[in-house]
């Protein structure tokens, strides 16, 4: 280094030093030559100059949002250890369908830390995500091998929802049609029971629960049992499906995935609809999530199971494919009318469990299932033979022990030994042992339960015992018989090497942000960057149970209070609350709040909820799960609210109005004039204004919906708060309120929340919903902080005027707001050229995955568009490359038109090109090899080739195949 040199960094102040805003400029895209290039095209002198020209002056924020200075990610990390230190990891015995697990390293290295699976997007372009479909496919085989079912979907949020998800489906499909009434083993989870009775209130559902043998005395639609129940029992449950059956009733059961490898497969015995946590299949605790549901019923019942299903089809050369075979779209279809609001999945926990699955294989499973089975029944002869009395008799891994007045000093004991059991109401308490469990802790819970006593007993000599003896504690024809996962994919990657290389292999077949950017409009895919990630892997924050002691979870405490205050700070709001795990479960939780409040003040025939005809297709099946009715409001030629036909219908149900359900920026990509009045003519008939977060990154920083005047929302951490989106899931979904909500927002059996009323259901199995990923939004707003979060905002706003004014001579922007200017995200119409040239927008999508890149959102929330959102993290290098590509497939478009491209055979109608289409000897085209697969010089140099050429739907539709197809199909091709 020169003297001169050395001599100007003496000279720099200590605060340019610290870099603590070098994140912002990593995590956002443009640097400064780049941004005054993009500001002049688009004809702004500043990004200030911009936001005014953009944003309604009314609702522009004074001054900046209240968050603490941004810190760089070496001091937010560290700060965020101290806080993760404060956790305290115990031996968790409390079970309740959360356990501890061993998650294979080759699976959390390639897979939970590997942005190729976690930053991918939902496979609605399957082409291009051929490797996360299969390993949905393997998981859909693993449930139907272990449920003895039909028909499996691709995931749901987690066992309780899935719970209430059975429960409306049980009342879609029964015959018994005249019954209201629901019955619930008293022996189910109590987050069970309670989610089910939050969802049952809504759709006017009595919840019967009662011990299950009283069933023959209830007249009801659908039972509900635990499988082993919330003891640990096993009971023979033949008669039981016998009599549901005969009152018409659908037989729900919510199985633990880990008993199912040795437990005769529900399907067996009659079950209707078996479902449950996925959790234990390598999946961290992670105080409560996020964890994939499985759900599997019969195939007659397929039209109204919820979530997605993948699905076996072919493409254009015949080889297999897959796509999704029913999706939940459907919303935008049906609307208030469609079977679900789930608008996600719990794709990436899916997929791990999957594999978890494929590493072991069926031996490897038995064998984990087996060990954890033997350890139980050597604890339970011990302390059998001490003199402790066990509630159940048969169990696979939970004891449930009536220790009457001991019962605090074993608790003590237990803490004192730091690990959890579970307490239970009066004289039991229960211990649920795992595959961590290791004899040291059988010899260990001895002790705490007995004390001195069981210092003498021996698991060896219990063992053997046992083996002499040969009893079980399983009647024999409770055991499973059938083989299981003989399909090769669970047969044949048992090495690390093996594995390794199966999970590239699939990775590969898969596109997402390392590779190219994703314009999905209203979907917001930004960086999810590595210092935000890392904590997720942190035991302390990855094992620990959601329902352990309050002193156990002071860092979660405080992680979740800081990031509460965070988005209080951002939203304008009151009160967060962090338990929704999705983003359509934030708005039934939304709404919930809103139905609770006016309920309490004189407002029980308050039902009408108003929603703009562009709304989202989750909004009016939320307002429907909610037990609301839906009012469609008019759209203006501009796209925004038709302001006279909301106040004739605000006035024509004036006495009847709950709320409006509204997104800001509207749907259509502007922010509206009049959203301010749009409020206070709501207010003014006495309804409560809900606004939509999923466009809250063009929100954070310069207004807020609490400032606008809105009284709830639900927030999007997976979208605006940078938590990945999984290849479809997790996601988050907390709602912020006014003050007058707060004590409305939901509850939860086991872990009660402070201000809330325990009259207010739980929405989410766990009381803080996918605790385990807040440490990511966390670590981005801390690292951001208010410059950093402003700035996010502008440069969404740059981003896409920049592509909106590059493309617009070519596609018109179908919807602009003041000053011709758009939002975050931009409409622009393909129809004018599908019409002159027969050109879809299906054939521009497809042949985007030629340039390397994934098609923005599709026809969505106009047929015939596209719905582009840049985010604020990719920069003018990339944006140019996707508007030169849109550009090229422009100018293909009027070559069709003009005649230089035929009709039917050209790039655009035959994308994408595989190296299969490319390499073929025969090929017959009318255009070049060179044109279809490189169609601009640089797609050379990072080539993406697509997997499957384009995907026949209506084979697909035609013939529903939701299983691993044989090898024989892959053998062939």
């Amino acid at each position: 280094m020169s003297p001169s040199s050395q001599s100007t960094i003496d000279t720099l102040p200590l605060t340019s030093l610290q870099q603590n805003d070098a994140f912002i400029s990593r995590h956002i895209g443009p640097d400064e030559k780049q941004t005054s290039e993009m500001l002049a095209f688009v004809g702004a002198s500043s990004l200030d100059n911009l936001t005014r020209q953009i944003v309604p002056e009314s609702i522009l924020l004074p001054e900046d949002i209240g968050l603490k200075p941004a810190k760089n990610e070496e001091n937010a990390l560290s700060y965020l250890k101290q806080i993760a230190d404060k956790n305290k990891i115990y031996q968790s015995y409390i079970g309740m369908g959360y356990h501890p697990t061993c998650l294979p390293k080759v699976i959390q290295r390639n897979v939970l830390e590997n942005p190729g699976w976690y930053t991918a997007y939902t496979p609605y372009q399957p082409e291009i995500a051929q490797g996360r479909l299969e390993a949905l496919l393997t998981f859909q085989q693993l449930t139907l091998d272990l449920t003895g079912l039909d028909l499996a979907s691709a995931s749901l949020l987690d066992e309780a929802t899935a719970a209430a998800e059975a429960m409306a489906m049980a009342k879609r499909v029964s015959k018994n049609r005249a019954s209201q009434s629901f019955f619930v083993d008293r022996h189910c989870f109590p987050q069970i029971i309670d989610v089910v009775k939050t969802r049952a209130k809504q759709l006017g559902f009595e919840v019967i629960v009662d011990d299950v043998s009283t069933l023959e005395s209830h007249d009801v639609f659908g039972v509900l049992v635990q499988y082993p129940d919330s003891q640990g029992s096993i009971h023979e449950l033949s008669t039981m499906v016998e009599v549901a059956h005969a009152k018409k009733a659908i037989v729900c059961v919510a199985a633990d995935i880990m008993a199912l490898v040795l437990l005769e497969a529900p399907g067996s015995w009659g079950a209707d609809i078996v479902f449950g946590s996925s959790q234990r299949f390598g999946v961290p605790m992670g105080y409560g999530g996020p964890h994939a549901a499985f759900f599997a019923t019969s195939e007659q019942y397929k039209r109204a199971m919820p979530g997605r299903i993948i699905g076996v089809s072919k493409d254009a050369d015949g080889h297999p494919a897959l796509r999704m075979a029913m999706q939940t779209r459907e919303q935008h279809i049906r609307r208030e009318k469609a079977t679900s609001n789930i608008c996600t999945a719990q794709v990436l926990l899916a997929n791990m469990a999957a594999f978890y699955a494929v590493y072991h294989g069926p031996e490897g499973l038995r064998t984990i299932a087996s060990r954890i089975h033997r350890l139980t029944q050597i604890l339970a002869t011990g302390l059998k033979s001490k003199g402790i009395a066990l509630i159940n008799e048969n169990y696979f891994d939970t004891l449930t022990l009536d220790v009457s007045t001991e019962r605090d000093n074993i608790i003590q004991r237990a803490l004192l030994a730091e690990l959890n059991l579970r307490i239970d109401a009066k004289s039991t308490l229960g211990i649920s042992l795992n595959e961590a469990t290791t004899a040291k802790d059988i010899e260990t819970l001895w002790q705490v339960v007995l004390d001195e006593e069981g210092s003498d007993l021996s698991v060896t000599a219990i063992d053997r015992q046992i083996i002499k003896s040969n009893t079980s504690v399983i009647d024999d024809t409770l055991m499973r018989k059938s083989e299981i996962l003989t399909h090769p994919v669970f047969n044949s990657y048992h090495s690390e090497t093996e594995m390794m290389r199966y999970l590239k292999r699939l990775e590969n077949r898969d596109l997402a942000l390392n590779h190219s950017m994703i314009a999905l409009g209203s979907c917001t895919m930004k960086l999810n960057a590595a210092a935000e990630m890392i904590p997720v892997s942190w035991p302390e924050f990855a094992e620990l149970h959601p329902f352990v002691p309050r002193d156990q979870a002071s860092g979660y405490k405080q992680l979740i209070d800081e990031l509460e205050e965070m988005l209080i700070q951002i939203t304008g709001y009151d009160a967060i609350a962090m338990q929704p795990n999705s983003g359509a479960q934030g708005e039934y939780a939304g709404l919930l709040s809103i139905r609770r409040y006016l309920d309490d003040n004189g407002g029980e025939n308050r039902k009408i909820c108003l929603i703009p005809g562009s709304a989202h297709g989750t909004n009016p099946a939320s307002a429907a799960l909610a037990g609301m009715k839906v009012l469609v409001v008019k759209c203006d030629h501009n796209g925004n609210v038709d302001m006279d036909d909301l106040k004739q219908k605000a006035e024509s149900v004036a006495d009847e109005l709950a709320c409006i359900m509204i997104t800001y920026p509207s749907t259509h990509g502007v922010y509206e004039e009049n959203i301010r009045e749009i409020c206070d003519i709501v207010h003014e008939y006495g309804g409560q204004v809900y606004m939509d977060g999923a466009n809250m990154n063009a929100q954070v920083g310069i207004t807020q919906p609490g400032y606008i005047g809105s009284d709830v929302s639900h927030l999007n951490l997976h979208k605006t708060f940078a938590i990945p989106h999984g290849g479809g899931g997790p996601g988050m979904g907390p709602i912020g309120v006014k003050k007058h909500l707060a004590k409305y927002l939901p509850n939860h059996p086991v872990v009660h929340l402070r201000g809330r009323s325990s009259e207010h259901g739980s929405v989410s199995a766990a009381p803080f919903g996918s605790a385990g990923i807040l440490p990511i939004s966390w670590a981005y707003i801390a690292m951001t902080g208010a410059k950093g979060q402003k700035l996010a905002t502008q440069y969404a706003l740059l981003n896409a005027n920049y592509i909106a004014s590059k493309l617009n001579d070519y596609y018109p922007v179908l919807y602009r707001g003041r000053n011709d200017r758009i939002a975050h995200e931009c409409i622009i119409d393909l129809r004018p050229l599908k019409e002159e040239s027969g050109i879809s927008e299906v054939d521009i999508a497809k042949r985007l995955m030629d340039f390397g890149f994934h098609a923005p959102t599709m026809s969505f929330p106009v047929a015939g568009t596209f719905m582009i959102e840049p985010t604020e993290s990719e920069n003018k290098a990339e944006l140019d490359r996707l508007i030169e590509a849109m550009i090229t497939i422009y100018r293909e478009i009027k070559n069709v038109t003009n005649g230089e491209l035929d009709a039917t055979d050209n790039p655009l109608k035959n994308a994408p090109h595989t190296e299969y289409n490319i390499i073929k000897d025969d090929w017959s085209h009318k255009y070049s090899r060179e044109k279809a697969a490189f169609p601009l010089p640089w797609v050379r140099m990072n080539k993406f080739w697509p997997s499957v050429s384009r995907i026949d739907d209506v084979y697909g539709d035609r013939h529903l195949v939701c299983s691993c197809p044989p090898v024989s199909e892959y053998e062939e091709e």
